[in-house]
């Protein structure tokens, strides 16, 4: 997570996390914590039962973050969003609150792999999918926008994808805004944003408070990158990411993977959702998902040119 302020752009210098307690093998909550499955630099996850609920991803607040007011805050404000949105695309949030001196947040086990670590290990996916994972990601955040809250992460480690059933879920909340939450209440300091810069919408590095348009932004983008491996922006630093974002425009999806082709409905779809612009993007997240997978059903052109196109058109689909 990078924050940036205008008109210096200041890196903030994350605090190193103390090691974390191993809690498996406790009970906290009625939940059983069973393992450890991650580790973050705000909180430890567990794989978890619960006697209702069955198995369960069970995060803690981290120690070194519990006599942080801010920390804790923003901790419990995440839970507090999940649980406000309802959506078979959205991870769950069961239960939340403090136990033994430990903040918790229990959600939804979601069966799979972070959307990130599948298209790292087998590349680009088949337009056809993409366009299907666009709509179940266009119908969370629909769900988000109207519980009021904006997600501002998005991105494909915060995306749950389950290959069996191609299916994905949302999740993440932890930097998300409430749209009426009144400005003292806000956690981020105005001229900082809080964000991943290659999934960032333009209109937040300013810190100013965003809307909608920015997850508009942020879903073109995962489209882009799932579509071809890459990014619109080809910064190799925070510092040339940034400026990018400002001032040059995204590489047409057409120049992004010299191996593939795509047909003009498709690119322009994905390029006006990423419009610095967010009048000149689609109005919702569902009219540009609407939009992607309407090209990918329609799409009549190679994806890959050559033999091997041949090849990974005809199993393609199947990924």
């Amino acid at each position: 997570m990078v924050s940036l302020a205008q008109p210096q752009i200041r890196t903030l210098v994350s605090r190193i996390p103390t090691p974390a307690e191993n809690l498996a093998g406790r009970t906290l909550a009625g939940y059983q914590l069973l393992e450890r499955v991650g580790e973050g630099g705000t909180a430890d996850v567990y794989r978890a039962r619960h006697p209702e609920r069955g198995v369960c991803a069970f995060k803690v607040l981290r120690p070194g973050l519990r006599g942080d007011p801010t920390a804790v805050k923003r901790f419990l404000r995440e839970a507090g969003y999940g649980a406000r949105v309802h959506h078979p695309n959205v991870v769950r949030t069961y239960d939340y609150g403090e136990a033994e001196g430990q903040h918790y947040l229990a959600l939804e086990w979601a069966e799979g792999e972070p959307l990130a670590d599948f298209v790292h290990r087998g590349g680009p996916l088949a337009p056809t999918l993409v366009g299907r994972l666009a709509q179940q990601l266009a119908q969370a955040l629909s769900a988000a926008h109207g519980a009021g809250i904006v997600h501002r992460d998005l991105k494909p480690e915060n995306v749950m994808y389950d290959p069996a059933n191609q299916t994905a879920k949302l999740l993440d909340f932890g930097i998300a805004r409430d749209a009426q939450l009144p400005p003292e209440e806000r956690l981020t300091r105005t001229g900082f944003f809080v964000g991943t810069l290659l999934y960032v919408a333009p209109e937040a590095l300013s810190g100013e408070l965003v809307d909608e348009r920015a997850d508009i932004y942020s879903l073109a983008t995962i489209v882009y990158h799932l579509l071809t491996g890459g990014h619109p922006f080809s910064g190799r630093t925070q510092r040339e990411l940034f400026q990018q974002l400002l001032t040059a425009p995204p590489l047409p999806l057409s120049r992004a993977a010299p191996q593939l082709s795509f047909t003009p409905a498709l690119e322009a779809a994905v390029m006006r959702g990423l419009a610095r612009e967010p009048a000149a993007r689609q109005p919702t997240v569902a009219a540009l998902a609407a939009e992607v997978a309407a090209a990918a059903a329609s799409s009549l052109e190679p994806r890959q040119r050559g033999v091997l196109g041949t090849f990974k058109r005809i199993v393609g689909d199947h990924r």
